[in-house]
């Protein structure tokens, strides 16, 4: 009988994805299309050992859940995930030999979702095996480990994806940069204006409707259609005013940019401080009252401690938003790593759109886990 329904649906679709999908695809060189090379097909010698943590999984759905075979499962789904890529890179770097400098080896779709399905599979037993979200994020951080090892000796160097970042690792490192610009520039200005606002929202119920309207057209309209909105109002501005475009102000670039990204990030920002303080007990703020406590009091030390969780959720939210939309900003000349993305997708290479799209999901994921982290560490000091 199946113990564990989830772990036996993943390791068929694993199962299937290495028997159906191309694991790399190789082709002489950047212009030319790729061909698949299937997972089986590289299977010799030593590189039968991923067989081994597949094999394991479809035993271990048929055994009773315990927190040891959790654990086993998680370390199975670290030696799989380290065994596919270190077979990609090897195979990466037998067909540069055979093929010089030109060849582009680059990581095929059933190597994509095998990885995306080891990744579950160590996120599913790390959730049954501790209720800490602390060490959940921890347990799932240290599985990027071994392959992150793989990245810094060099082993993966001959995939594409890889030869495209050393060929540009100074416009890479510009991206990043701009990027960070992007986030930093959005989240100061945004808790500098939102923060007062929640505040205003909280204890003024006749502002409340007006602003929260305001705040949700905004929302609604489309990145793309806002950035085109600033465009006209900021090109004024700085032919009337030398000095703006001298700053750096203008239609097009950082400044419309962050402004657009600042006014999306007011509503989710401006929601979670209303909702922390209007969390916060009625019968704690009598109490301390009755205890002579002034309002100012009240607010320094039992308001902003009892709400800050939520509202550090709302900067949750706005920083991993931020990452995301700051992609669009690169149409407007804003850079970030949607440059590198849109310049991939206008030259047909899709080794330079992971280029810029996958570093783009590792800062969300790093941000978000960041402030989980934070968040749950004050959960736990006020409990």
């Amino acid at each position: 009988m199946v113990k564990n329904p989830v772990l036996l649906t993943l390791t068929v679709l694993l199962v299937l994805a290495g028997a159906v999908l191309p694991f790399v695809n190789y082709a002489p060189n950047r212009l030319m299309s790729g061909q698949g090379i299937g997972f089986i097909t590289l299977m010799r010698g030593v590189w039968f050992l991923p067989l081994a943590p597949a094999a394991a999984f479809a035993g271990l759905c048929f055994v009773t859940p315990s927190r040891r075979m959790q654990v086993l499962v998680v370390v199975l789904a670290e030696l799989l995930l380290f065994c596919l890529a270190a077979l990609a890179g090897v195979v990466a770097a037998q067909l540069a030999g055979q093929g010089g400098s030109l060849v582009r080896t680059s990581f095929g779709s059933g190597f994509w979702l095998m990885i995306v399905l080891c990744l579950l599979i160590a996120a599913d037993a790390i959730g049954r095996a501790t209720a800490s979200h602390t060490l959940r994020v921890l347990a799932n951080a240290q599985i990027w480990l071994p392959p992150a090892a793989l990245i810094l000796t060099g082993r993966l160097d001959q995939l594409s994806l890889f030869k495209e970042y050393a060929n540009r690792q100074d416009i890479f490192q510009q991206a990043l940069g701009e990027h960070l610009t992007l986030l930093f520039g959005t989240l100061v200005p945004a808790i500098i204006i939102g923060i007062p606002l929640g505040l205003l929202c909280h204890r003024s119920a006749r502002w409340r409707p007006a602003l929260f309207s305001t705040l949700n057209i905004i929302q609604t309209i489309p990145a793309i259609a806002l950035f085109g909105l600033l465009i006209a109002p900021l090109s004024g501005l700085a032919a009337a005013w030398p000095w703006l475009r001298a700053a750096g102000i203008g239609g097009i670039g950082l400044a419309p940019a962050l402004i657009a990204l600042v006014l999306y990030a007011l509503l989710p920002l401006v929601r979670s401080v209303n909702a922390g303080l209007q969390q916060v007990p009625a019968e704690v703020i009598e109490t301390a009252l009755g205890m002579g406590m002034t309002w100012g009091q009240i607010f320094r030390r039992i308001q902003v401690p009892l709400a800050l969780p939520v509202i550090l959720s709302g900067i949750r939210i706005i920083a991993v938003q931020t990452v995301g939309m700051g992609m669009v900003a690169a149409l407007i000349g804003a850079g970030g790593f949607g440059a590198l993305m849109f310049q991939g997708l206008l030259s047909s290479a899709l080794e330079l759109v992971l280029l810029g799209v996958i570093p783009a999901i590792a800062l969300a994921v790093l941000v978000d886990t960041l402030f989980k982290l934070i968040i749950s560490f004050l959960e736990t000091v006020r409990q």
